[in-house]
């Protein structure tokens, strides 16, 4: 099977492109950045998920939509527009197994900049308008939504001891997901599971169901 993911030049793209190789897979990657994975079993494609021209890109058989930026100016145009330029370029089509979409707790909380939250939040509505789409042929599509994870995106406030003590007060688990872990759900919901769909799975140890009772 070939696997196509976006933004695999590093973070939680890079870990779910090493984790399809890993397990044997035929892996393109589509990145802004030149390729950092480096394996004979992996073709990478540099390009502008928003603003330029896709590649051809044939046969493939799950997509995982993980290309984004944060409080960029262009959140809504990568984030959300471009997810859905690859989509319907490479996902909405006869062959296609399964799509997944990097989301963020974001879309549910409303935490975050507000261009980030909002086109987080698109993008879990249009995963769900996909999925209808393409159950039909019998092919599934969902998301994730990450909480905070350890990657260099977030080091600014990872080595901050006083920030990431606040952080850690909202974080009932008391920890971060690694990208590596993203990357196994990412594997266990396009590979493994083959009867849910339409939905969006909160990996964020915690944090959204965080409450406190004042009595």
């Amino acid at each position: 099977m070939k696997i196509l993911v976006t933004g695999t030049a590093n973070g939680i793209g890079k870990a779910i492109a090493q984790k399809f190789l890993d397990c044997g897979y035929d892996v393109a990657g589509l990145d802004i950045l030149p390729a950092t994975v480096i394996h004979p079993h992996y073709v990478h494609f540099v390009a502008d998920i928003a603003f330029a021209d896709l590649p051809p890109i044939d046969g493939v058989d799950i997509l995982i939509n993980n290309a984004g930026v944060q409080n960029s100016g262009n959140d809504i145009d990568v984030n959300l527009k471009g997810s859905m330029r690859v989509t319907e370029r490479y996902g909405v089509r006869q062959g296609i197994k399964s799509v997944l979409f990097i989301a963020s707790t974001s879309a549910s909380t409303g935490s975050e900049f507000p261009e980030y939250a909002a086109s987080k939040g698109g993008l879990v509505s249009y995963m769900k308008n996909v999925a209808l789409r393409l159950a039909p042929l019998g092919a599934t599509c969902n998301s994730l939504s990450p909480g905070g994870v350890a990657t260099a995106l977030n080091e600014h406030v990872m080595s901050d001891p006083a920030l990431w003590a606040q952080i850690m007060e909202e974080t009932p688990l008391k920890k971060w997901a690694s990208a590596e872990e993203i990357a196994e759900w990412a594997y266990f919901v396009t590979v493994i599971n083959k009867s849910m769909t339409a939905q969006d799975i909160l990996i964020d140890n915690g944090e959204s169901a965080r409450a406190k009772f004042v009595w």
